[in-house]
């Protein structure tokens, strides 16, 4: 996924059979938040994920990396 107005340049991850979240990495974007973003959603129930993470803002931003993420996993439930 191509992340839009945000410092992380591409978003990639898993979702398995159960729809659990696997393997989120960001490319780019603040190291340390997104790390501790990567662990805590490893085994994350999906929809739940989209729930928690959608509308969450980086600054005066409209969008935030955890939002990108948000949508790009949304998206991928709705293929």
């Amino acid at each position: 996924y191509i992340p839009q107005k945000v410092c992380s340049k591409q978003i990639t991850f898993d979702i398995d059979d159960n729809k659990k979240i696997h393997n989120v990495n960001f490319v780019g974007g603040c190291p340390g938040n997104l790390g501790a973003i990567v662990k805590l959603l490893e085994g994350a129930d999906a929809g739940n994920t989209v729930k928690l993470l959608r509308g969450n803002l980086c600054g005066s931003k409209s969008t935030s990396c955890a939002d990108q993420l948000a949508q790009a996993i949304d998206a991928s439930l709705s293929e």
